[in-house]
């Protein structure tokens, strides 16, 4: 097939079908959402792909003195962004996501050997085929449909988490050194191991709040924060007790390190064009977005709590969140006396020996606000937002996936297991606590 009708097809064709498909039947602003996510994943994921592909060799690609970036021609590689990150969610609105899945990698098994001279497969190419299934296609068509149809919200806030780590940490550095090619990664590279591993820590730690406050929008907010899945409720818990708009200062903050880590100045000067928007524009956009959607209680809240300004008290407005810790067990009690002695704000401590006797099997913690409870390590790190910022800032690290479960077993396997409790006399039967 000619070079030239295969780079034009590879880029226009998934164009014209998408549009064709959003004329046919319009979509909704939440399936177009999910057009968005699903691109950007693809977008992000395919560099890796690339990555992997330059060290397998599972494929490669015709040396024609035309655009490329991170090793493949810009033509195939948006069009393989939108191929499979959005002209499937416009096509196939109806069809399960497994057929779909099917569908793509059938046409995709059909076309790859077509893309000669352009795309020179090689003898392993079915295994990159499964690789690219894997990370790119099934991922990108589960964030869109997800999205389009509200369902399962964690793993999708848990997809944009990834999507916007994956954006500014590696899609935009990219960018930026094909805008100006230099040492590209070597800065980071070249850095002896102990210290790159620290750097990354100490970006791991400035992302921290940005993660968090995602989190903290699906579980207590019901929502993600894209304008089209956003909280149902508002949310004024976690981080958001100290900073009311942590996710674009830890973005900056994590930029602007991320460029002087890289000695890039292209990347430096979109991490100050993104701080400036986020000042500006969005600021303005989100703040009268939300004085419609809450009100008076928005407007409470953001005359005590600032954007850019972090309180080292927690800000509280409502019922107290409840922590039950059992008072007749000396670990718990001791816990429970440090707790008491930083005044906490928010938070009021109940014997866990008031509860039925078999009904908590941990330290419980209960925001009051009829989300749920949380017990164990769990209630500690929530009890910790309650206390300063610099606690705070650990209790939402404890809350992290896999570190929690992991500090849980910990606990466990060191004796503080499930115990009975000597009831007092005026309180309720005995409690199993953990």
């Amino acid at each position: 097939m000619n070079e030239l009708y295969v780079r034009a097809g590879s880029l226009y064709l998934p164009i014209l079908a998408a549009l064709a498909a959003g004329l046919h039947r319009r979509p909704s602003a939440k399936r177009l959402t999910g057009c968005l996510l699903g691109f950007l994943w693809a977008l992000t994921s395919l560099v890796l792909l690339q990555r992997l592909n330059a060290l397998c060799g599972w494929w490669s690609f015709s040396a024609a003195d035309d655009v490329w970036f991170c090793g493949m021609p810009l033509e195939l590689y948006l069009g393989w962004a939108v191929l499979w990150g959005v002209a499937p969610q416009l096509l196939f609105r109806r069809m399960p996501l497994l057929a779909v899945v099917a569908v793509m990698t059938c046409l995709d098994l059909i076309f790859m050997p077509l893309c000669a001279p352009v795309v020179r497969l090689g003898p392993a190419w079915l295994l990159g085929e499964a690789a690219a299934l894997a990370m790119v296609l099934f991922p990108a068509l589960a964030v869109a449909r997800w999205t389009a149809e509200g369902t399962h919200l964690n793993l999708r806030a848990a997809a944009q988490i990834v999507i916007s780590g994956a954006l500014f940490l590696l899609l935009l550095p990219e960018v930026a050194f094909a805008m100006r090619p230099g040492r590209g990664w070597g800065a980071l590279l070249a850095m002896p191991r102990w210290r790159m591993q620290l750097v990354v820590q100490a970006i791991c730690l400035l992302a921290l709040p940005g993660v968090s406050a995602v989190m903290e929008f699906a579980r207590r907010g019901n929502g993600t924060p894209l304008p089209f899945d956003a909280p149902r409720r508002m949310v004024t818990s976690g981080v958001y007790r100290y900073i009311a708009n942590p996710m674009q200062a830890s973005c900056a903050l994590t930029m602007l390190a991320w460029s002087a880590v890289l000695h890039s100045g292209w990347y430096a000067l979109g991490a100050a064009l993104a701080l400036v928007y986020s000042v500006g524009l969005a600021s303005w956009d989100e703040h009268a977005d939300l004085n419609q959607r809450f009100g008076a209680e928005w407007r409470s809240y953001r005359t005590q709590v600032k954007d850019w300004r972090v309180r080292w008290r927690p800000y509280h407005a409502g019922a107290p969140a409840r922590l039950y810790i059992a008072r007749t067990c000396g670990p718990c009690s001791e816990l429970r006396r440090w707790i008491e002695a930083r005044q906490p704000l928010g938070l009021e401590l109940i014997d866990a020996e008031t509860l039925e006797r078999g009904s908590i099997r941990r330290m419980r913690y209960d925001p009051a606000d009829g989300t749920e409870c949380v017990d164990g390590v769990r209630a500690l790190a929530r009890a910790l937002e309650h206390l300063n910022a610099g606690w705070a800032y650990c209790g939402a690290m404890l809350r992290l996936p896999g570190i929690w479960q992991m500090v849980q077993l910990a606990m466990d396997a060191s004796g503080l297991g499930p115990r009975e409790l000597c009831a007092p006399e005026d309180v309720a039967p005995t409690a199993e606590l953990r």
